[in-house]
């Protein structure tokens, strides 16, 4: 009998095989990537150290951020989104401490005003938005014409220095202005020894303050304090009676608060900040509140030889 061609039946669809085992592969593959393309940060982890269980976790963080970028630190240098639950608490860590800085400046205020009451010196004592004004008249720490500390003055100082002491951590910078009378109302005084008799006042006691807090435990950094010298151009008082001249003869200490909730802060790490980036960052820069005082009246100006030579 004869047989039969098998016509290479056996082996004509092999090639389904091949294609059936590529498309389950593509499939296999797509799912793959839709799987992947929200990432949980657990799962990424737990994944990674399938693959390689020496895998540290800090290895596969992911940065957080949003989809305009990773957080980054408030640093103009290195540029990023702001966290905003980051920037919230720092926020709220801002706000905690100045309210800490407030309550020591209302405490500082009444302690000195408790100081001058007791001791009965001739010191007027102000409370401002950010700090505690002191202004104190020659009669109590100079004599006329003179720049060094009487006793009596030192002895106000020793028992003020301990006071200031107890809120270095809350002060930001302790101004000390010194000031003069004029000698005779039609003429300024001589104008070198005027500026200088009341710088060297504002030294004088910036200096007595120096020299107390260093035997202090934890006392206030000596950058903190600054003299400034006024000459006879901030009367409080018209220079035409010795009482008068007495009350514009005078220096006046500025005891000024951190102030944390506007961009200068404390101004001192701030200026050290600024310094060590350079003077391009000096344009944020916000100057240290000066406390008031009355305007001086308007003066023509005079010839230096029309000038008096001594203080009123």
């Amino acid at each position: 009998m004869k047989k039969k061609n098998s016509g290479g039946e056996g082996g004509g669809a092999n090639w389904m095989d091949t294609y059936g085992d590529m498309v389950t592969l593509l499939l296999c593959f797509f799912v793959l990537l839709y799987s992947i393309s929200t990432v949980d940060q657990n799962k990424f982890k737990a994944m990674v150290q399938s693959f390689n269980p020496n895998a540290r976790p800090d290895q596969t963080e992911i940065t957080a951020g949003n989809e305009n970028g990773p957080y980054a630190d408030n640093d103009a240098d290195n540029p990023g989104v702001a966290d905003p639950t980051q920037v919230d608490m720092e926020a709220g860590i801002k706000e905690s401490v100045q309210q800490a800085v407030d309550a020591a400046m209302d405490q500082l205020y009444e302690m000195i005003q408790q100081m001058v009451q007791e001791s009965g010196v001739n010191v007027e004592v102000t409370k401002g938005d950010n700090g505690v004004f002191l202004s104190i008249r020659d009669t109590v720490f100079f004599l006329p014409e003179e720049e060094y500390l009487t006793p009596e003055g030192r002895a106000v100082l020793e028992k003020l220095a301990p006071i200031l002491n107890q809120a270095a951590p809350y002060i930001d910078l302790i101004k000390v202005y010194g000031h003069t009378a004029q000698a005779d109302q039609d003429r300024p005084n001589f104008i070198y020894r005027d500026w200088e008799l009341s710088t060297m006042r504002a030294v004088e006691v910036v200096a007595a303050l120096n020299e107390m807090f260093e035997g202090m435990a934890n006392h206030l950094d000596p950058a903190r304090l600054e003299p400034a010298g006024k000459g006879q151009h901030m009367p409080v008082a018209p220079n035409d009676v010795e009482e008068n001249m007495r009350k514009n003869r005078r220096v006046e200490i500025a005891v000024m608060g951190k102030d944390l909730m506007n961009q200068l802060g404390d101004s001192l790490e701030q200026y050290y900040t600024m310094q060590e980036k350079g003077p391009a960052k000096a344009s944020n820069a916000q100057a240290t509140p000066v406390p008031g005082a009355s305007a001086a009246p308007e003066e023509t100006a005079a010839p230096e030889n029309n000038s008096s030579s001594q203080e009123g």
